[in-house]
């Protein structure tokens, strides 16, 4: 397998330098090397066996490598054992990304990612394989605008992740994260709708609704979801924090008919999941700021009954960045999030903190070192993860 892979890796590698036309030497041994050299013969036949019937691939990757150490508390405020203590090391995420551009539009592609990830659902948590995006993006279907159709991005999650909160190496957006609102993932089946201007952009999607890594329920409606931002110094950031002065203002959510059917004595109801939040971010090159408030609407119609992810809460999240190119960065996030019940007494906060330091060795390797505090209600169904997690990751990309 290593053999072949390898292959592979040379094969592409000779491609790409056969497409810009330079002139490969190979030595007694068998190596090739771009340079000319005593020992070394040219190779007049510059072919290889990768080939596209497209003039341009595009290929990238990236991977979270980490370890953790989970220190829960012992017990719980009614007195009942907490998790028992773990320390592990973990592939969080493990990325190869093509893009192959199809069209005359050179902005125009077809990007599937392949995402690697432990099977929990197996004994011997084998290392699987699955598609988180495979999709077709077509540029400006309307004027500014482009969609993608497939499993695509969902209108929240990337954008938060590249203008706001940049560390998904260590936690989810709050939307997702476990200890969160929890209410959705960041790619589904359907179709994005990506508008881009100077002051505004928006992403507005119909999508299944479950979900890429769970199965469609036929019997269930479709989830609309939206995404609208307001650039109000007329810039965009994107990725580029160290080098920009950018302030926006984003109203998101989604509208997920037939999320769930709940069954409460003999009555079984369909509940949609409703949400929708409000989120700022201000960066300059030294430092960002960023916060934001979700509600989640109950919709049953049970008596006595609360939809299972009604409820409200806030983020906020921080970085301060130092060094000749900034390459270093102090982190902070707080997440709060109450689940609604019937009785509001019984109502209990689920809170996160997190802290930690970050440093961009190159372009290509970061590393994050950080803590992460559960800090749950007494009484909260979550405080069983109360507790410190100790962590250190190593984020790779190319």
């Amino acid at each position: 397998m290593k053999k072949i892979v390898l292959s592979a890796l040379a094969a592409m590698t000779l491609g790409t330098v056969a497409a810009n036309a330079v002139d490969l030497y190979q030595d007694a041994n068998g190596q090739v090397f771009t340079s000319a050299a005593e020992g070394r013969t040219i190779i007049k036949d510059k072919s290889t066996s990768v080939f596209s019937k497209t003039d341009k691939l595009k290929f990238s990757g990236l991977t979270y490598i980490g370890g953790t150490y989970k220190d829960y508390d012992a017990t719980t405020s009614t007195g009942s054992s907490g998790k028992a203590d773990s320390a592990q090391f973990e592939i969080r995420r493990a990325y190869f990304q093509l893009k192959a551009y199809l069209l005359d539009d050179a902005k125009s592609y077809y990007r599937v990612t392949f995402d690697v990830h432990q099977d929990a659902d197996t004994t011997d948590g084998d290392m699987v394989l699955r598609a988180k995006y495979a999709y077709l993006y077509l540029n400006n279907v309307l004027p500014f605008t482009g969609v993608e159709v497939g499993l695509v991005h969902r209108p929240w999650h990337d954008y938060e992740e590249h203008n706001a909160w940049c560390y998904r190496n260590i936690s989810k957006v709050l939307t997702e994260q476990s200890n969160g609102a929890h209410l959705s993932n960041s790619a589904d089946y359907g179709f994005n709708f990506k508008t881009k201007t100077k002051y505004f952009d928006s992403e507005l999607g119909i999508f299944n609704g479950e979900g890429y890594h769970s199965t469609q329920n036929t019997s269930r409606g479709v989830s609309f979801e939206w995404r609208t931002t307001a650039h109000l110094l007329g810039v965009a950031g994107k990725d580029k924090q160290t080098s920009k002065t950018y302030w926006d203002a984003s109203f998101f959510g989604q509208y997920n008919i037939g999320h769930k059917n709940v069954t409460v004595g003999s009555v079984t109801e369909s509940q949609d999941l409703v949400f929708g939040g409000l989120h700022t971010v201000y960066n300059q090159p030294s430092f960002l700021v960023a916060a934001q408030y979700i509600y989640s609407d109950n919709t049953s119609d049970i008596a006595n009954n609360i939809s299972k992810q009604a409820g409200s809460g806030y983020s906020i999240n921080s970085e301060y960045r130092f060094g000749t190119e900034k390459e270093y960065r102090v982190i902070a996030r707080y997440d709060s999030w109450t689940t609604e019940k019937e009785n509001s007494a019984d109502e209990k906060e689920n809170r996160t903190y997190i802290g930690g330091l970050a440093w961009d060795q190159n372009r290509n390797v970061q590393w994050v070192a950080n803590l992460e505090m559960t800090d749950n209600e007494d009484g909260s169904s979550r405080e069983t993860s109360n507790g410190m997690a100790y962590m250190l990751t190593a984020e790779v990309k190319f």
